[in-house]
């Protein structure tokens, strides 16, 4: 089974994504905020896939991307999963390593599909 990380502050948002994961078969780990996700990586978790929030108290999604590609998940696809919209926030992200941007809300249908193409076997 396919692992994703999850990052949000919102723990209503962490249920309703979690519950669409693992009703398309993954595994899900869950983090409040970046600085926890990223403790946890360091701590030796290695998620096949990581969807973030960007506006997280303590480490934003932005320098978590960042912090994480140093930190072991150089090739782990992470998705940027947030409200935001604007360009500026879209370039810092992929500047950053992100490898893709999804606006909320998101229908699990359209999530799984986007999740399928950049986790093969997912």
């Amino acid at each position: 089974m396919k692992t994703v990380l999850l990052i949000d502050d919102s723990p209503t948002m962490l249920m309703s994504v979690k519950s669409m994961l693992t009703k398309g078969g993954l595994g899900v780990e869950t983090a409040a905020d970046g600085q926890e996700a990223l403790d946890r990586v360091k701590g030796g978790l290695k998620p096949d896939l990581v969807i973030s929030d960007v506006n997280m108290p303590r480490l934003d999604g932005i320098s978590f991307v960042r912090e994480a590609r140093k930190a072991g998940l150089r090739f782990t696809p992470i998705l940027m999963l947030t409200t935001e919209s604007e360009q500026t926030k879209r370039d810092a992200a992929k500047t950053a390593g992100a490898t893709g941007w999804l606006v909320k809300p998101i229908q699990a249908d359209a999530l799984l599909a986007v999740v399928r193409q950049v986790v093969p076997g997912a």
